[in-house]
């Protein structure tokens, strides 16, 4: 299993996002200036995206890009943010990190999942 997975819900439409791009990228620097991307992939059925990137990443920063302005666009709605980008710490190396969004056209939320 990938060291991160995330899933995406479209409370709006009370179904999973399907079809969505998302990114894994990685700190390039210590001041987060630039990211390289670590592994690119698009949500399933159910919204998720179970193989985002290795088995295993070093500690460090991280961000999920997820590409909102696609998914608006495939599915009819007009939304404010075009993407959404999560960043977070992988500071256990041996921990699974599971990074969810809960997104609608005018909102969003994300949580440290498991």
């Amino acid at each position: 299993m990938s060291h991160v997975t995330t899933h995406i819900l479209d409370a709006s439409l009370g179904r999973p996002a399907r079809d969505v791009p998302v990114r894994l990228e990685g700190a390039a620097d210590a001041e987060r200036t630039s990211w390289k991307t670590v592994a690119e992939g698009r949500t399933d059925d159910d919204g998720r995206v179970p193989d985002l990137g290795p088995d295993r990443l070093a500690a460090g920063c991280y961000r999920v890009v997820f590409d909102t302005a696609a998914y608006f666009a495939a599915t009819g709605q007009t939304g404010f943010y075009p993407e959404v980008t999560v960043v977070f710490d992988l500071a256990d190396e041996d921990a699974h990190y599971h990074v969810p969004l809960l997104l609608s056209p005018f909102a969003y939320s994300t949580y440290r999942g498991s």
